[in-house]
Formats: structure tokens, C-alpha cells, sequence
């Protein structure tokens, strides 16, 4: 975590360094093209290995996108910050912004994500997008890769939150930490993660089993606060048994989530079943909701 925190840190001072003080604050583009390529080749002269012109580039782009990361330096234990970099702690100031229902505070930024995190944020334009996928990153504690299939698989679109453009982190966070049922149910789940040959010769069963084999994955496309409780879950309703496929609870709206998997189309006796499910559960198993005062 260490490493990662000055990793991320020293990235975005570089960024710091190349906007404010090679450019002066101004548009790269009046620089022409070369400048990275002038910064790259001394930083090599001088020995140090890794930051090629790609990199700097990247890193100028972190500084531009994430502004707010200045509040996570101006506070961090860096005893050997002003010999290394002069008066350049001194000149960093908190960043502020009109739109802060927007922005993930700086500390959690940097503690929770690394800067590979960021490479791949710093590539989402829209700001409320970019938080949402800040969020759940944190929630979820996703490594990169799992960041890049939530990113390429449209987590964000699938939620409905770019429908309106003036949702605020409020809102994201509601997604994430549902208060109705709701918001804790997406329109469209993706499940390309199973790997399945063809989904048109899927029966039910290799379904449920692929599911459960990528179980961290598949709660991770659930969303944030299902709990796996059960597979093919016996309950007899008069003298009949039945099989609920598979059982979740839900920790922050406090219920029990019932799965039944289906391969063909959706119709009425479907829908019968599930309400038999439905209808034991708050009969046998559901228990009033107790407050403590």
C-alpha cells in the first residue's frame, strides 16, 4: 500500500512538474511534440529507468484529470519533500471545485486505488462516469483487471445513470449502497465472464454451475452487498417440495434475494413459481424487522 501511495504520488508530482513548470501552466500543444521526448531522454542521462515519454504523458494527463490529488500531498509525512522538490510542496494547494459531489476525496483516492487504477480512469472523459467507476473500485476493491471488464462491459450505462447527466455522487453512491430494492437491481447483467462455448445449448444447471465457479465475479455483477446463502435451496410448500435455484441475502436492505435461473422465455408459470418461492419466504423465513431504541 506504501509503495503504491508514493508510486502514485511521485506520478502525478512529475505531472505537476511537466504542466506547471515545462509548460507554465499553458496547452501542451504550444510546446510542440517533442518536449516529452526532451524530458525522457535527460531523465535517462541522468540514469533512471522507466519513465519513457508514453509514461510522462500519462502522468501529465493524472495531474490535468485529478487536480484534487494535491490535497493528498500537501498532507502527507514527506520529510524529504521540500529538500527533494524545493518550494513545490509549498506551492500545492488544496484543489476545489464547483462540482465536489462529483469528487472522491483525495485521501481515498490514493490510498485505495493504485496508479495502474488511475491509467485506466484517466481514460473516461466524462467526470460523473469517471466517479462512478471510483466508487465501486473502492467498494469492491477491484483489481485492474476486473476494473477494465466493469469499464468494457458498460457498468455505468447498465445502472441507467447516464440517462440524466445531473445525478450526483449522492446518487452513484446510491447505486452502490442501495435504500430501495430498486436500486440494487440492474436492467441488463453480463455474465461474459463465464466463458461459455454456446449460450444457445446452455441448459440451466451448467448455468448455475458456471455461475458458482465464478462466484467472486458474479456477485461483483450483482452489485454491492449480496451475500451468497444457498444453491438449490429445498423449502415444501403443502406436499409439494421445490428447488429455488440459488439464494442471496442482501446486508443493506436486509432481505432475501431468490434467483431462479431460466434459458427460455420468461411466461406465467415462471412467474407463478417465483411467487411461490416469494410467498414462503416471508411466511417461513422472513422475520420482522426489530428497532432498538
Amino acid at each position: 500500500m506504501a509503495i503504491n501511495r508514493s508510486l502514485t504520488i511521485r506520478n502525478w508530482l512529475i505531472g505537476y512538474y511537466i504542466v506547471e513548470f515545462e509548460q507554465k501552466g499553458e496547452d501542451r500543444a504550444t510546446y510542440g511534440n517533442r518536449l516529452l521526448e526532451l524530458i525522457a531522454a535527460n531523465i535517462k542521462k541522468a540514469g533512471i529507468k522507466g519513465l519513457t515519454a508514453p509514461e510522462l504523458s500519462r502522468c501529465r494527463q493524472f495531474y490535468t484529470i485529478y487536480p484534487q490529488i494535491s490535497g493528498a500531498v500537501s498532507q502527507n509525512s514527506f520529510p524529504q519533500l521540500p529538500q527533494i522538490l524545493g518550494t513545490l510542496s509549498q506551492e500545492l494547494t488544496p484543489y476545489k471545485t464547483a462540482t465536489v459531489e462529483f469528487v472522491v476525496a483525495p485521501e481515498k483516492l490514493v490510498n485505495a486505488l493504485s496508479f495502474s487504477h488511475f491509467v485506466e480512469l484517466i481514460k473516461i472523459n466524462d467526470p460523473l462516469k469517471r466517479s462512478y467507476y471510483e466508487v465501486i473500485a473502492i467498494k469492491h476493491t477491484l483489481s485492474i483487471r476486473q476494473l477494465k471488464r466493469e469499464i468494457a462491459t458498460l457498468s455505468y450505462e447498465r445502472t441507467g445513470l447516464s440517462k440524466d447527466k445531473d445525478l450526483s455522487l449522492k446518487t452513484i453512491a446510491a447505486q452502490i449502497q442501495p435504500e430501495q430494492p430498486a436500486q440494487a437491481v440492474k436492467d441488463v447483467y453480463v455474465f461474459d465472464f463465464l466463458n461459455l462455448p454456446d449460450y444457445s445449448a446452455i441448459e440451466e444447471a451448467d448455468l448455475e454451475r458456471a455461475l458458482l465457479d465464478h462466484l467472486q465475479e458474479f456477485l461483483i455483477e450483482l452489485g454491492h452487498g449480496f451475500c451468497f446463502e444457498a444453491r438449490q435451496q429445498k423449502i415444501l410448500t403443502g406436499d409439494r417440495y421445490y428447488f429455488i435455484d440459488l439464494v442471496f441475502y442482501h446486508r443493506i436492505l436486509k432481505c432475501h434475494v431468490l434467483i431462479d435461473l431460466k434459458v427460455e422465455e420468461f411466461d406465467h408459470v415462471n412467474a407463478g413459481q417465483l411467487n411461490t418461492y416469494l410467498n414462503y419466504y416471508k411466511k417461513e423465513v422472513s422475520e420482522p424487522m426489530i428497532i432498538r431504541l
